[in-house]
This record gives structure tokens, C-alpha cells and sequence, in this order.
């Protein structure tokens, strides 16, 4: 038994495993036998030679440090650099694939080493089991492995790392002047300074420390000279596509040669690359977006978006170029625009677009350089060099004018109703087409400020062609109210204009039953509405009717009594018109007129030769005098007519000059003209624009505008301090302009007035302590 122990000493078992290990160094063939006899001396040795492990580890090193110092003298035996450095590479390849194998028969080494029990055949089975479980956990803390890489560390790598890595900065530099050479002398190095790190905490510290840094040195050095050589030889232009091709170069060649996560090289190069000449760089920017090089601008997008807040001076040059050729453009085109609505917004629109484009093409649709684009675009349309709309608040006896607004919303109301109206311009356009350019006007919209002008113009429209039956598509006419629901306009506003149809096809109903009760049944056509929906701040105007109207009254409100008990109706002769024929020497036409122009004319009907007054026109008619002379001008000046219906003497030029004794009388030679020549039928619509719109009718509808805005806010306000109970001005503001935003946008001066006139009428108080915070009062 003793006998038998003796011969398991490290003493009478190493030199039978001394030439395997070798073999293992020197990468030599190992036969399986060889090999398991290495594990199983190994093994023996642990088991029975108490100091046998440490005998082991003091042997393998004395044979790798052997094996080593052999490696050195070969590397070492080279005097060129590139020589060294690949000389090293393939000796350390050798090496450090070694450094994989030799530890795996030497686990029980290792677990005597670490002082872990093992007994018998059982501790051989479980370290092998443990090997194989846990392979990479082992390998990271295997001793032998740490023992080989820290000698190859100590005996040539401390030595000449630094002459390695100034050969691999000399390749890298070679390379980036477009020589060619094999990439991996430089890996090898990277590899070295990674793999022969001996904190286990931070493997990367040697690597970083000294490898990395270097390289971003280099790097820092080469673009430094040669960046500023570029730019001054080649200008700007050809400067961005050189950085950006460096850029991506330097990308992939820090993929090949730097561990992954470095990411200090590609933060020098944009530094060196970008950061340095970045004013320059800027200068081109304003030149580049107004010529539209949207290649150019896309490149310089790319380089800039690398520099923190570097596309911040670009998004602010994309903005003031949008207002100033917006502007411009506005500004050249303004003689046609103020004349032509459809002009104006497709002038509008062709703007938006181009805008959109360059935004699409430099910019790839950014969401920053989107919002720039948006936020230059409202200037645009809201502002006020091509034409203003004055607003006064209606207030005192003058009233007190409001900051002037844009027109925009007017001209944008006056064009939807250019295209649902039956006009040269919706006969034209096909059903898609007038969609498509409904949904475009709903786009500008989106940018308006006071859109509260639009609704209040839009309403008028509609009113206008729903009492005249002028819509060409109804199916349009309800389309358009729920988008303008879907595009955010307030409720209230929304569902008036639903309720507007609604009565519109429950008067249709009514004028069937009507025209059952009554024998003249195909003279009239009542449309009763609904004052919440309809009504307009204008007055009523009072006139005096033909007869043959007049009888009709009783009539109409007998019947809708019967059908309605306890509802009043209210008679707007403003808002009804009618057809008459017109008899005179040259033949018989059919006139469109409103109830005013009835009312004028039908003073003639019992003496068709008589010349007739102003003022006695006045007591015929009994309507108001700025009426009456707008009334009386349509019919003796009206623009289409060659040959007027009514002839005046002495001549004026305008309205407001007719006397008292100015004279009128029927034209007897009154006719329509085609092609030079007189007919004799015919029909002619005098209504115009008179319709529904009386001479205060304006002035009032911009005093509403200006009136329900007051409320408006004073609402909004009312409604965030009931909620909140105490909140500061900059907060208030903030959610007062959030509700407001799809109306109107309030100015600071409307709202610290609401905010005063709150206070006095004790809906709330300022903060005892705070003069800007505000309490709600109950």
C-alpha cells in the first residue's frame, strides 16, 4: 500500500505528463491516450501528493515561461516594426489559442488550489462535470489559464506593447490614406491589451487606457490636418460630402479595429469633422434652402444632427425662409389675391406644399424641421402686410378697435363657398375634385389664428345658399359640417350648422302641407327656422310688402299655429327674396330680386311711365335709408347689365349721393344683351351679394365676433379656476389658451381686462399674498 502511494508523487509523475504539456505548447499532436493520461496524473498527483499541487503549478510555469521566453527571442529577433508586430501577431495567435486548451486537463489542479474538497474517483467526476456544466465560468477564473496569460504579460507584452501599438497607429494612419495592409496585425493588438487585463472588476481599463486612446488620438491628429486642408482647397460643398464619407468610414473601421460600445472615436471625428468648422459649415445653410438644394441640405442634416443642438440654427433658418418667401410671394401676387379668393388659397396651398416638399426631401420629414415648417407657415397665413380685417369691440359710442387680424379666414369661408355654391367654379370641377380642394381649405384652417372669423363667415355662406337653394351638391354641404367637426371646431358652432339642415328638410315637409291647405299653392315657399341656429346679430328691417305678400302673411302663421301652438314667428324680410316678371316695350323677363328690390319695384306696378322720387320711394318702401340707397343702386348700377332695369337723374357716382330729389323711372328699353344684340325672354338674378346682409349687418357681424370672444373667455376662465380653486397666471394663461386654441387665440390685453373684470364683479380674487395667483369665489 505505501509502496503504491509512493509512486503517485509529483516526483514519479511529471515526467511521464512534462512532454505532453509541451506538446500542448508547441501545438503538437496529442494522441487520446496522451491526453487522458494527462487528466488522470493530474488527477493521482492532487489526490495522494498533499504539496503536489503546488509542485504542479511551479512546474508548468517554469515550462511556459520557458516556452515564452523562446516566443520573445523570435519576436525580439525582429528589428523592422511591421516586422515585430507581425512577427508578435502569429506567436501570440499560437499562444492564445493554447491558452483554451492547456487548462482543461489541470480543473482538479485548480480545485485543490481553491482548496475544495475532493475524495476518490467521485472528485475527478465532479470537477469534469463542473467543467462541463460551467465551461466559460471556468475559464474566466481557471488558474493555469491566468497563470499563462500573465506570464506572456510580464515577459514580452509589458515590454513592447507601446512599440506594437505605435505600429498599429502607423498601419491605421496608412490605411486611412488608402493603402493597403492585413487588418488583423492591428486586431491582434486590440486582442493582447483585452485578453492580458488582470483586474477582474474592469477587463477593458488596459485597453482603454492605452489602446483605445490612442487610436482616438490618431485619429483626432490625422482629421485635424487634414480637415481644414480639404475645406480650404475644395470649399464648403464638397467639405460636407468629404465629412460624411469620413464620417462612415471612420464607423466601420471602429467596428473592425475597436471593441464594441467604443463610441469615443466617432465623438472626436464629429468634433474635428463637424464640431470644428461648424459657423462655416452654418453659413451655407440660409444660400442652400432658398436655391431648394435639397441634396445638399439633406447631406448637411446628416453631418449636423451628429453636434448637440447642431440642426437648432438650421431649423430656425427653414423658419424664417418659409415667412419671407411666404410673404413675398403674398406680398407680389397681393393685387390678384385681394380680388380672388380662389386665387388667394390656391396661392396658399402651392406655398404649403413647396414648403412641404423641401421639408420631405432636406429634411426626411424630421418631426422638428415639421413643426418649424408649421409654426412659419401660421405666420403666414395670419399675417396682416396684404390685407387686414378691423375688428372693434362695439363698445361706447365709437367702440374701441382691436389689434387688425389677417383676412385669411374670410377669404378661406368665401372660397368653400365658391365650391359648394353653384358657380363657373364647382360646374367645372368634378365631385372628387371639389372634395380634394374642401379638404385642402380644412388644412389651412388647421394654421389660422382667429378661426372663429371663418365659422362666423362660413355660417353666412351657408345661410345664404341654403334660403336660396344654391348648393350644388347637399350631400357636399353635410360632408363639409363633419369635418369641420372632425378638424376640431367647437361643438356648439358644429351642431348649429347641423340643426340648419335640419330645418331646412322639416320646411320641406311643411310647405307640402302647406300648399295642401291652400289653393295658391305654387306661389310660395316658406322656410320657418329656428332663431338659436339661424339668427344673426343684424335687426330686423322693417319694410313695407306688395300687397300680393302682405296677404300671405295671416295665411303662412294660421297654419303653423294649427300646427305649432306657443311658438312665435318672427318675419325676416331680409333674408326672403322671390321671382317677379317684368314687362316693358322690348319683350318679358323673369327677375330674381330680394324683398327689397320687390318692394322698390312693385311701386311702379299701377304706373309704369311715372318718374318717382327718392323720397317718395321712402314712404313707399318704408325702409331705412342706407337700405333703401343700397337697394336703389343695385337696380340702376347693377355690374352684369349692359342696359339697367332703372334710370336716375341727376347721374351719381355712388350711393350715399342720392338726393332726396333724385328721380327714377322704369327703363322702357331695358334688355338682356348676347352677342350685341337685344333678346326678348329671358331671366336675371339681381340678388347678388345683397342677400341676407343688411348695411349694419358687417359692422355688427365684427362686433359680435369681437363681443362673443369676451365671453368666450371670461367662460374659459370661470371654468379652469372652478376646477382648480387657485391657480397662477402663467398656468392660467397656459390652459386658457389650450381651450381656446380651435376659436381664437386671446391677446394678453383681452385677457388681463376679462381677468380685472372678473375680479370687480367678485367672480374672483388675487391671492392676498400673491398678486398672481387667483382665487376662485363661489
Amino acid at each position: 500500500m505505501l509502496k503504491e502511494k509512493g509512486q503517485l508523487l509529483f516526483e514519479d509523475k511529471w515526467p511521464s505528463m512534462r512532454p505532453i504539456v509541451l506538446k500542448l505548447l508547441q501545438q503538437e499532436p496529442v494522441s487520446q491516450a496522451e491526453w487522458q493520461d494527462l487528466f488522470y496524473g493530474v488527477h493521482l498527483v492532487c489526490l495522494w501528493d498533499e504539496k503536489g499541487p503546488m509542485k504542479i503549478r511551479d512546474a508548468l510555469q517554469l515550462d511556459i515561461v520557458t516556452f515564452i521566453k523562446d516566443a520573445q527571442a523570435r519576436v525580439l529577433a525582429q528589428r523592422e516594426e511591421q516586422a515585430l508586430l507581425k512577427a508578435y501577431i502569429a506567436e501570440w495567435r499560437k499562444f492564445f489559442t493554447q491558452c483554451n486548451y492547456l487548462p482543461t486537463p489541470f480543473r482538479q489542479l485548480e480545485t485543490a488550489l481553491q482548496g475544495k474538497p475532493s475524495s476518490g474517483g467521485g472528485g475527478s467526476g465532479s470537477a469534469n462535470i463542473q467543467g462541463a456544466g460551467s465551461k466559460k465560468g471556468q475559464q474566466d477564473e481557471s488558474i493555469v489559464r491566468k497563470l499563462m496569460l500573465d506570464s506572456w504579460n510580464e515577459s514580452i507584452f509589458s515590454n513592447i506593447k507601446h512599440r506594437l501599438q505605435e505600429s498599429a497607429m502607423k498601419l491605421v494612419h496608412a490605411e486611412r490614406n488608402g493603402e493597403a495592409f492585413d487588418s488583423q496585425l492591428v486586431i491582434g493588438v486590440r486582442e493582447s491589451y483585452v485578453n492580458l487585463c488582470s483586474n477582474s472588476d474592469d477587463k477593458m481599463q488596459i485597453y482603454r487606457d492605452n489602446f483605445e486612446a490612442a487610436y482616438v488620438q490618431a485619429t483626432e491628429n490625422f482629421y485635424r490636418l487634414k480637415a481644414p486642408q480639404y475645406l480650404q482647397a475644395n470649399g464648403v460643398l464638397a467639405y460636407m460630402r468629404y465629412a460624411d464619407n469620413k464620417l462612415r468610414e471612420e464607423e466601420a473601421r471602429a467596428q473592425r479595429y475597436l471593441e464594441a460600445g467604443s463610441n469615443a472615436v466617432i465623438q472626436c471625428c464629429v468634433k474635428v469633422l463637424v464640431g470644428n468648422p461648424l459657423a462655416v459649415l452654418l453659413a451655407e445653410c440660409a444660400p442652400l434652402i432658398k436655391a431648394g438644394e435639397t441634396e445638399r441640405l439633406q447631406l448637411m442634416f446628416r453631418l449636423l444632427e451628429r453636434v448637440p443642438d447642431g440642426v437648432v440654427p438650421m431649423l430656425k433658418e427653414l423658419e424664417a425662409h418659409i415667412v419671407s418667401a411666404g410673404l413675398a410671394d403674398m406680398v407680389a401676387a397681393a393685387d390678384i389675391i385681394t380680388q380672388d379668393s380662389e386665387k388667394y388659397v390656391e396661392r396658399l396651398l402651392e406655398l404649403f406644399r413647396k414648403f412641404s416638399a423641401l421639408v420631405h426631401k432636406a429634411f426626411l420629414d424630421d418631426p422638428r424641421f415639421l413643426t418649424a415648417r408649421d409654426k412659419a407657415f401660421k405666420t403666414v397665413v395670419n399675417d396682416i402686410t396684404v390685407f387686414s380685417l378691423e375688428l372693434t369691440s362695439g363698445r361706447g359710442p365709437a367702440g374701441k378697435t382691436v389689434a387688425p387680424e389677417s383676412k385669411c379666414p374670410e377669404l378661406l369661408a368665401n372660397y368653400c363657398d365658391m365650391l359648394l355654391r353653384r358657380t363657373p367654379l364647382s360646374k367645372r370641377l368634378t365631385t372628387e375634385e371639389i372634395e380634394a380642394r374642401l379638404r385642402d381649405v380644412l388644412l389651412v384652417l388647421k394654421y389660422v389664428s382667429n378661426k372663429d372669423v371663418f365659422m362666423r363667415y362660413h355660417k353666412a355662406h351657408l345661410t345664404r345658399r341654403l334660403i336660396l337653394d344654391a348648393s350644388a351638391d347637399s350631400e357636399k354641404e353635410e360632408d363639409m359640417v363633419e369635418w369641420l367637426r372632425e378638424v376640431g371646431m367647437p361643438a356648439d358652432y358644429v351642431n348649429k350648422l347641423a340643426r340648419m339642415f335640419q330645418d331646412i328638410k322639416v320646411s320641406e315637409d311643411l310647405n307640402t302641407n302647406f300648399r295642401m291647405s291652400t289653393t295658391r299653392h305654387d306661389a310660395i315657399n316658406i322656410k320657418i327656422l329656428n332663431a338659436g341656429a339661424w339668427a344673426r346679430g343684424s335687426e330686423r328691417v322693417s319694410v313695407s310688402l306688395p300687397v300680393e305678400l302682405e296677404d300671405y302673411i295671416p295665411e303662412v302663421e294660421e297654419f303653423y299655429k294649427k300646427k305649432h301652438s306657443g311658438r312665435k314667428l318672427q318675419w325676416y324680410h331680409h333674408m326672403s327674396n322671390g321671382t317677379i316678371t317684368f314687362t316693358n316695350n322690348v319683350g318679358r323677363f323673369d327677375l330674381d330680386v330680394t324683398t327689397f328690390q320687390m318692394a322698390v319695384l312693385f311701386a311702379w306696378n299701377q304706373r309704369p311711365q311715372e318718374r318717382i322720387s327718392y323720397e317718395n320711394l321712402r314712404l313707399a318702401t318704408e325702409l331705412p335709408d342706407g337700405e333703401l340707397r343700397r337697394t336703389l343702386w343695385s337696380l340702376v348700377a347693377f355690374p352684369k347689365l349692359k342696359r339697367q332695369l332703372l334710370l336716375h337723374s341727376p347721374t351719381v357716382t355712388a350711393p350715399k349721393d342720392f338726393a332726396e330729389h333724385t328721380v327714377f323711372w322704369i327703363n322702357q328699353e331695358f334688355a338682356l344683351i348676347k352677342n350685341a344684340k337685344p333678346q326678348r325672354r329671358g331671366k336675371v338674378n339681381l340678388i347678388g351679394r345683397l342677400q341676407l346682409s343688411t348695411e349694419r349687418s358687417q359692422l355688427e357681424d365684427n362686433q359680435s365676433i369681437v363681443q362673443l370672444r369676451i365671453l368666450r373667455t371670461q367662460e374659459a376662465i370661470i371654468k379652469i379656476l372652478k376646477m382648480r380653486k387657485r391657480l397662477g397666471n402663467a398656468a392660467l394663461q397656459a390652459e386658457l389658451v389650450d381651450i381656446l386654441k380651435n376659436m381664437f387665440l386671446p391677446s394678453k390685453k383681452m385677457i388681463k381686462e376679462q381677468l380685472e373684470w372678473l375680479i370687480e364683479h367678485k367672480y374672483m380674487r388675487r391671492d392676498d399674498d400673491d398678486i398672481n395667483t387667483f382665487i376662485y369665489m363661489a
